[in-house]
């Protein structure tokens, strides 16, 4: 029997300790050292590593066969995109969001969509709510298997009753293991039974997918190394009071982390969002000032989004600039060009900035309908609803070109609009037919186009 010892762990980072200390030296949070009991593991010395069995050997990169890998269909074209065109078989799944933004009904709906036998493990609801839940988003499986647990060993004696080709955890935190002595959800014990559930899906290749508490900071609770453990960590993001839910890839080792699915909160669950332009542009029955449409991409996904600018006196002596998703560095970048190379007079006052829909954008190319935004809130002139940009605006007042171009054009002309302003370096492979290009360079000439009949 290999022996007991207690030692400290940073609830915040996870950070060891041989003894108590009042700030945690990783990362500088205080009152966050925690005593847990865990159990040494019996060392083997290298030099014995001849007499180790051998579990495999270095092969030359050449040798190796590349094959791509086998997927399995969640039958949620959102989830699919992200994770990269579906669950890889052997693969651990994190995903974490705030309390009550709705990953316990995301998962229990795919499970209740799924073709895959799926084992559903709950540790924090017991069987009649998840009935209660899975009539309310009125879908039955009988490929669904329920099961409210807690403890590891039992989850892995009902897997090999059962044989499931999907398992669900409702949540790592309420899990534990009986090698470890210390309460669920203590840092060692998240580490443990992660390890436990890793080790099972790469060796019965069932893919696991985790459910993830949040700390305060926004941060998944446990030890950092949780998210290195794991293949995919997803983030469910969005307001409780607003019914649109953004899911990202923060780290994939199957696909890209660029992608974002968009779902919508109903009554009866969540409802794919396919076409997220008609949530990012708002409708109005008038044109209205500071307004301005950009067309933008957030991984393969084409986005027609609406920036909405207020530029106003300023009441006190130092001007606000804030924004709703959106650097606010770039847009006092922004403000700064206007300033000087195009004349006008911002530094007086304040200017507010929101992108709708409550997405937060990083793609430059949505900097010229900041500008025009700006600018129409600026000089209350409002900005024709048939015309969109999709231009990076440089230091020295330039518009600059942007990459996939033709994707964006797709995308205008498929929402119905009549123009779009491009950078004139912008090398087209051919002029579309629906819809007008027109081409700048400079800021001057964007101002033309724009208010020249005014």
């Amino acid at each position: 029997m290999a022996k007991t010892k207690t030692t400290f762990f940073c609830q915040n980072c996870g950070a060891q300790f041989p003894k108590w200390v009042g700030k945690c030296n990783s990362c500088n949070e205080w009152n966050t050292i925690v005593e847990e009991v865990i159990q040494r593991e019996e060392k083997t010395s290298w030099k014995s590593a001849s007499t180790i069995k051998r579990g495999s050997k270095a092969v030359k990169l050449k040798e190796i066969t590349a094959v791509n890998e086998e997927r399995i269909n969640t039958c949620n074209h959102e989830l699919n995109r992200v994770l990269g065109g579906g669950l890889v078989k052997g693969s651990v799944v994190l995903l974490g969001g705030e309390p009550g933004i709705g990953k316990s009904t995301l998962l229990l709906q795919i499970a209740l969509m799924m073709d895959n036998k799926v084992l559903y493990v709950s540790g924090e609801e017991s069987m009649t709510q998840i009935k209660l839940r899975a009539d309310r988003l009125k879908k039955a499986n009988d490929n669904c298997l329920i099961l409210t647990e807690t403890k590891t060993h039992s989850i892995f004696k009902s897997a090999e009753e059962n044989l499931p080709e999907v398992i669900v955890i409702d949540s790592i935190q309420t899990l534990h293991t009986e090698m470890i002595e210390a309460s669920p959800g203590s840092i060692s014990q998240i580490r443990e039974t992660t390890s436990e559930l890793i080790k099972y899906a790469k060796e019965t290749n069932t893919p696991v997918i985790l459910i993830g508490h949040i700390t305060k900071e926004g941060n998944i609770a446990g030890p950092k190394i949780l998210e290195h453990m794991v293949d995919v960590v997803l983030q469910f993001e969005g307001d409780r009071n607003h019914t649109y839910r953004i899911l990202r890839a923060q780290k994939n080792r199957f696909g890209s982390t660029a992608e974002l699915g968009i779902y919508e909160m109903l009554h009866t669950g969540l409802r794919e969002v396919e076409n997220p332009s008609e949530i990012l542009i708002s409708e109005k029955d008038e044109e209205l000032t500071g307004t301005a449409i950009a067309a933008t991409l957030e991984g393969m996904r084409p986005l027609m989004i609406e920036v909405q600018a207020l530029v106003s006196s300023a009441v006190y002596g130092t001007p606000q600039r804030s924004c709703t998703g959106f650097n606010i560095k770039r847009l006092n970048m922004l403000l700064a060009v206007l300033e000087k190379r195009a004349g006008f007079r911002l530094g007086a006052k304040d200017v507010f900035l929101n992108i709708a829909g409550g997405l937060r954008v990083e793609d430059p190319s949505i900097d010229l309908a900041v500008v025009c935004a700006v600018l129409s809130s600026n000089a209350e002139i409002s900005i024709p609803q048939n015309i969109c940009f999709s231009a990076e605006v440089g230091l020295a007042g330039e518009i600059r070109a942007i990459s996939r171009v033709e994707q964006r054009i797709q995308e205008a002309e498929k929402l119905g609009f009549e123009r779009i302003v491009l950078s004139k370096f912008n090398k087209l492979m051919k002029n579309p037919s629906g819809i007008e290009i027109i081409k700048v360079s400079k800021i001057e000439e964007v101002l033309r186009v724009l208010f020249d009949g005014h």
